[in-house]
């Protein structure tokens, strides 16, 4: 397929990340269509490439929404190549300071929303034997924190549908990518960020997270810019990774993690082994 006539579909698309792959698509000279549910946030998109861009209101927890933005995107350009389950937000909060609802919510959005939007496209991406699906999840969705347990349980979860949709999807020509960013100047920590009531039992463990949490914002390293072109620099290659890490941060963080990881399997690997049943082969 011609470059140009790609179809790039973006949710949160207001800002951020969202934002940052909306203009470096448009940039590339691909159709975008940009999703959000603060859509007087697109217009500014659109008016990059009025001919190109196609916004429509998205709330990725709303199923009507989501049905009638893949209609509007086949309807205006007829196909989709790629599309980026960026909509999300954060929790800071111990386990026992976030509520049931708070943490459905959490679950909602940044899980189940990315699937619904998935899953809409499914057809679509099968029948054309082709495409990719991006799904933004987070180091945070490889290790987890005191008092980051709600968004790593969601980016968690992301990791886990993904890592079985490649599987799925493989015989059909599509991609699958998890992305793995670290600290990037976006609003994640700012007004994407909340913060559960604070519970004294928790000041020693959790306090650093919120401190941490709270300072980083606009101070983050990561350029969104860069990670667009990271992205679609992992598309374009032969052999799309399952995972990409991004920024020193992630790159170190997971990196550490496994390295860790590997380290128990081997100390306790011949516990591990002595499980099984006297009789079994």
């Amino acid at each position: 397929m011609n470059q140009a006539n790609k179809v790039w579909f973006i949710t949160g698309a207001s800002s951020g990340f969202g934002r940052a792959f909306a203009e470096h698509a448009i940039e590339q000279g691909f159709n975008v269509v940009v999703g959000a549910r603060r859509t007087n946030k697109l217009q500014e998109i659109v008016d990059l490439a009025p001919e190109r861009v196609l916004a429509v209101d998205l709330d990725v927890n709303n199923p009507e929404q989501v049905k009638d933005a893949v209609e509007a995107t086949m309807k205006r350009f007829g196909t989709l190549d790629v599309l980026i389950n960026n909509a999300g937000y954060g929790i800071v909060g111990a386990i026992e300071e976030t509520s049931d609802q708070e943490l459905r919510a959490q679950m909602e959005t940044n899980f189940f929303g990315a699937v619904a939007m998935t899953r809409a496209f499914l057809p679509i991406l099968r029948s054309q034997r082709r495409g990719a699906i991006v799904n933004i999840s987070s180091l945070g969705g490889q290790v987890s924190f005191a008092g980051f347990g709600a968004y790593s349980a969601s980016k968690f979860a992301l990791e886990g549908v993904s890592e079985a949709l490649a599987a799925e999807m493989k015989p059909f020509g599509i991609k699958v990518l998890i992305v793995e960013p670290g600290g990037f100047r976006t609003e994640l920590a700012g007004p994407a960020m909340k913060h559960m009531p604070e519970m004294g039992a928790y000041r020693e463990t959790v306090g650093g997270t919120r401190e941490f949490a709270r300072a980083m914002d606009a101070t983050q390293p990561g350029d969104p810019r860069k990670a667009a072109k990271a992205v679609e620099q992992a598309l374009e290659a032969m052999e799309t990774p399952l995972r990409l890490q991004l920024g020193e941060d992630a790159v170190k963080a997971v990196r550490s993690h496994a390295e860790t990881m590997l380290a128990d399997l081997a100390k306790w690997e011949q516990i591990a082994l002595n499980t099984k049943l006297e009789d079994a082969t």
